[in-house]
Formats: structure tokens, sequence, C-alpha cells
């Protein structure tokens, strides 16, 4: 049992597209009755996500709560930026009762659990669970998590194989840190799909995990809260391909920020960003969208060549911009060639 002062923290990990801000939109709209402070660690310096959950703001989490790291991975700035702002969370007027935090896709969930260890806030905070969320279709196609039967047999045929591609190694350390696994878009992934998902992630998994299949983020908030794991002096059973590294890097992945101006054609500007991901393996494009003659923001998501767009709300006071993110694998980030396949 964990410590009932301290104030137990859920942090949500899973790599880009999975749908953790969905998820997050969802216990915000289903507290339990809990007063809930929310942390989003960007990758890249447009903060979409922290502006979506900030949309979502109400009384059991006010816009006050909900705090943004960017430009950083939160592990790898522990000192400079991640324990300041929880301890800026917990001298809120009204101390949250529950913090969730987002990591960045790209993030190492280990390390970040080894920060609850800093004498500043080990004894009043917890990590009450990590919850992955994992993308059911695409771990289904085998994209991020191989076949590990597979992977051996390449590995005794080549030794040029012995490590991991990036990409697998941060989906395997987050199901290999994770409480409960949960398989997103379902409805995508179809009953096949899921069942092949669940078959993966057992694989990957250190220890049997509770997999659940879930649609828009929907799942009940007593499943995932209040687990007390403690998870923070836990880390012996949560294995990292980064065990025994003094630190980490996210050199793998970069990213840029397209200023596209005011926008004519939305249809036009998704067909840009499908072929372009196609072209260019760019793994995410996310950012907000000005239309001209529509007083309505666009909210433009893709995961690889998948993309979902709509106007979210009005702009307001904040100005018109359309500023769209783009991450990839350091060698596929070519500013060049993405702001000609954008138009710019």
């Amino acid at each position: 049992m964990s410590d009932l002062s301290k104030i137990p923290v859920t942090v949500i990990t899973g790599f880009l597209g999975s749908g953790k801000t969905t998820l997050i939109r969802h216990l915000m709209q289903n507290p339990q009755g809990k007063r809930l402070a929310v942390l989003v660690n960007e990758f890249g310096t447009a903060g979409v996500d922290g502006d979506i959950l900030k949309s979502c703001a109400d009384e059991n989490c006010p816009e006050s709560n909900i705090m943004e790291l960017a430009n950083g991975c939160i592990c790898c700035t522990v000192a400079d930026d991640f324990i300041p702002t929880i301890e800026q969370l917990m001298a809120l007027p009204e101390t949250p009762e529950h913090i969730i935090i987002e990591t960045s896709g790209l993030a190492l969930p280990k390390p970040l659990l080894k920060a609850f260890d800093w004498p500043a806030i080990k004894s009043r905070i917890t990590v009450d669970g990590v919850i992955a969320v994992a993308d059911a279709e695409a771990v289904a196609a085998g994209q991020f998590a191989p076949d590990l039967d597979a992977v051996q047999a390449q590995r005794e045929a080549d030794d040029s194989l012995d490590h991991e591609t990036p990409l697998s190694e941060v989906f395997e350390d987050q199901i290999s840190c994770a409480d409960i696994v949960l398989l997103s878009k379902a409805d995508l992934a179809g009953e096949a799909g899921i069942a092949k998902a669940k078959e993966v992630v057992e694989a990957e998994a250190p220890r049997k995990l509770p997999i659940i299949a879930i649609t828009d983020g929907v799942v009940d908030p007593r499943v995932i809260l209040g687990l007390e794991a403690a998870a923070e002096d836990d880390l012996e059973n949560r294995p990292s391909h980064h065990d025994g590294h003094d630190d980490h890097e996210h050199d793998d992945f970069d990213s840029i920020v397209v200023d596209l101006g005011e926008v004519e054609d939305v249809q036009a500007l998704q067909d840009a960003i499908v072929k372009m991901a196609k072209d260019q393996n760019i793994l995410r494009v996310k950012g907000y969208v000005a239309v001209k003659g529509k007083p309505m923001r666009y909210l433009v998501q893709a995961v690889g060549t998948r993309i979902r767009a709509q106007y979210d709300q009005p702009w307001g006071t904040r100005p018109r911009a359309s500023l769209l993110v783009v991450i990839a694998e350091h060698d596929h980030i070519d500013e060049a060639a993405i702001k000609a396949a954008l138009g710019v």
C-alpha cells in the first residue's frame, strides 16, 4: 500500500498518436469526484496536446491545473523543469488530489520514475501507476513491436540486427514499465486485430499485465486510477533497454514547426500531409490551422498516413496562425523537403 499522505500520480505513456490525450480528456470528464491536475510533456515547440486539454478544463480540473513542458523530455530535464513544475502543482491554492502526466510519445518511462526519488518531492507524491496506451491496429500489424521469434531468427542470420530500431525500443520500454496496457482504437482494429495486438504485448511484457481494448479513450477510471503501485519503488521489475546507462538520448528523433499562413483548401492540405508522410517517412503531424473565411481553428492530427482533422473551437482572442509540428526519425527530417511538400 502506498502512503496515503502522498499525492498519487498516474503516468500515461504510449507511442505517438496512440490516443493518450483522448484518454486524459475522458478522465477529466469522469474524475470520480477527485480534483485533478495534468502535466503534458510535448515533443516540439507547439503545445497542441496541452491546448486540447485546456479546452476541456472544468471545476474538477481548471485550466490553472493543466501545465505543459515543451521542447524537452521530462526525464532529461528533471532539475530544471519537472521538479519545479510538480512543486508548482502541489502549491496550488487547492492541492490536486490526483496528478496525471502525459509523456511525450518518444519518452522512456523508467527514467521518469527515477525522478520521483528526488528529495524535493519523494515524501509528497507517489506513482500510482503507469498506463501504456498502444494503437491496437498498428501493434497488430507489427509496426512497432516485431514478432520475437522472427526478430531472433534475424539476429542469428545477420549480426547487423543485434539492436532493435529506436521505435521498437521505445515501445518495448513503455510496455515493460506499465501496470496496465490499453489497446486504443479497438473499433479500427476489429476482433482479430485486438487478439493479435494482445499477443504482441504479452510477448513483450516482462510479467503478466492487464490488457484492455478501448475506443475513443473510454475506460472506467476506477480501472486505471487508484492502483497504488508505488512504481518508483518497483524499478527492478520494470526492465529497460537503457538499464545501466546514466542517461539516454532522443537524437534518433527530430521535429520542426512549419508555419503555413492561412490555408484555403483543407482537403488539399490533408492530401499533402498524407503524401508527405508516405514519401518522407514522417511519423507524426499535429497542429492548428487557420482557414480563410472560417472563425474556427482547424485541428490536424496525423499518425503516419492516417489523418484526423476537425474544426474544434473559435480562435477567440488568439492570433490566427497555422503551425504544424512534424516529427520523424532524425535522418528523415528534411526541412526544405517538408516545407515544399506542404506548399510553403
